[in-house]
């Protein structure tokens, strides 16, 4: 016959545990910091290659992305998508296309993309050099 004391241990136990497991599935929010390039790993893709720089809730948003990605001439990141969170696409190096409101728009190094929520966008290397730019992709509470 269970006691009184053994529902209290097992009470604790469950608590204490579920507190534990909470706790190591979180991601900690990220606060100021710097990223050096030169220490960030390249994985190598089957177009190219990415940097990921971080992947973090921060005290405002519910997760804040950024990565680089070298698109090497002729490829494309991926087939036309949509998605709910928004970013932004600033190209470093190289000449690429993107679809923006059902258009294709050549640019070229510094200029700046904004995909909004859910609206079809892609991107592709038109040039004859490997075409790099950074992401930065975040999600709003409750997205």
């Amino acid at each position: 016959m269970l006691k009184s004391r053994d529902l209290l241990v097992a009470f604790f136990s469950v608590v204490a545990t579920l507190g534990i497991v909470g706790a190591t599935a979180q991601t900690p929010v990220m606060h100021s910091t710097v990223f050096d390039w030169n220490s960030i790993a390249v994985k190598q893709t089957d177009i190219g290659s990415v940097r990921q720089f971080f992947k973090n809730p921060t005290i405002t948003l519910d997760e804040l992305e950024c990565h680089v990605t070298t698109l090497n001439p002729g490829q494309q990141s991926h087939p036309p998508h949509k998605h709910p969170n928004e970013e932004l696409i600033i190209i470093r190096e190289g000449n690429v296309e993107t679809l923006s409101n059902g258009e294709w728009k050549k640019l070229g190094p510094g200029s700046v993309i904004f995909n909004a929520s859910n609206e079809l966008h892609a991107l592709k290397n038109v040039g004859t050099t490997p075409a790099i730019y950074h992401v930065i992709n975040w999600k709003s509470p409750g997205k």
